[in-house]
């Protein structure tokens, strides 16, 4: 069961007839800016609906950069203003404090039922992965020791398929195994919005409400929906943060852009990826995709 099965608001979700998948607007690239938005929010929040409606006991990953926090405005779109499931913060302890002071502020504002969990120390992490890589992959064994402690068998996730080549592979719902590994050969179909939703005994399914949207589709909605924003990712001294991560291993990229509109504007016009400043996309060539398959988001 939920863990707030007890709430009315649950309850009367419970009751509730899914939504069938031919009532969600299609995508398409010559829709205009407002429609492609609303299509966006609309796929997505059938997608948290449905993920709720299928399985017992679900989180949403919270790692408080832009792509989640559009998560969660969803999923509080999605619910009547209230987020029936927990919001997983996995902490390194190595978050930017601005980070933090936006996990406090907008934890409580947005009455989160938040769980934050550690990660185990950098010594009990395979020595043979690269630096960088070998940092974030605490966060891995941090998760599966979240996992372990509260058996969910569902977890939200904000990762885009744009993002990173590793990721474009990826499902709506992906199944994990029991380690919470993934295998990018074994794959269900997705046709016409159909979803595997019955992962094995152990094992669980990371469900991807926006893995359809683009960087600039992010910042797009952010805009419309007055979505707070951590302000490292606004230009200063020349500088910002287009992704966000541990502060060891994030670095800012050269930038003039001191609003949304203008990162809108500088979006159309540059090439440079949007993980260039993750200091785990510059190590070999494999690093990112050991972690995938070992159950880094």
């Amino acid at each position: 069961m939920h863990l707030l099965d007890n709430d009315s608001t649950t309850a009367r979700l419970r009751g509730a007839q899914p939504i069938q998948a031919s009532s969600v607007p299609q995508i398409s690239p010559d829709t205009p800016s407002v429609d492609h938005l609303d299509a966006l929010e609309a796929q997505s929040i059938y997608i948290l609906r449905e993920a709720f409606a299928r399985l017992k006991k679900l989180a949403l990953l919270w790692s408080l950069g832009k792509d989640s926090n559009v998560m969660i405005w969803l999923a509080r779109k999605a619910f009547f203003g209230h987020v029936p499931f927990p919001a997983l913060h996995v902490d390194t302890g190595r978050k930017f404090p601005e980070m933090y002071a936006f996990r406090n502020r907008y934890g409580k504002e947005w009455e989160l039922d938040l769980r934050v969990e550690p990660c185990p120390p950098i010594d009990a992490i395979d020595p043979t992965l690269p630096p960088a890589a070998r940092s974030a992959a605490r966060k891995t064994e941090g998760l599966k020791m979240a996992l372990a402690k509260y058996g969910f068998d569902g977890l939200i996730a904000g990762i885009r398929r744009d993002e990173e080549a590793t990721r474009a592979k990826e499902r709506v719902f992906s199944p994990r195994g029991t380690e919470g590994g993934w295998d990018v050969r074994d794959q269900p179909p997705e046709f016409w919005d159909q979803f595997n939703a019955s992962p094995p005994p152990g094992a669980h399914l990371r469900i991807h409400p926006i893995l359809h949207w683009t960087e600039a589709d992010i910042w797009a909605y952010t805009k419309r929906e007055n979505i707070p924003i951590i302000p490292l990712y606004l230009a200063r001294d020349g500088k910002r943060y287009r992704s966000l991560g541990d502060a060891d291993i994030t670095f800012p990229v050269a930038s003039q852009a001191s609003s949304i509109e203008d990162i809108l504007i500088e979006l159309e016009q540059t090439k440079v990826p949007e993980r260039a400043g993750r200091a785990l996309d510059h190590e070999t060539e494999d690093a990112f995709e050991r972690l995938r398959v070992a159950g880094y988001l």
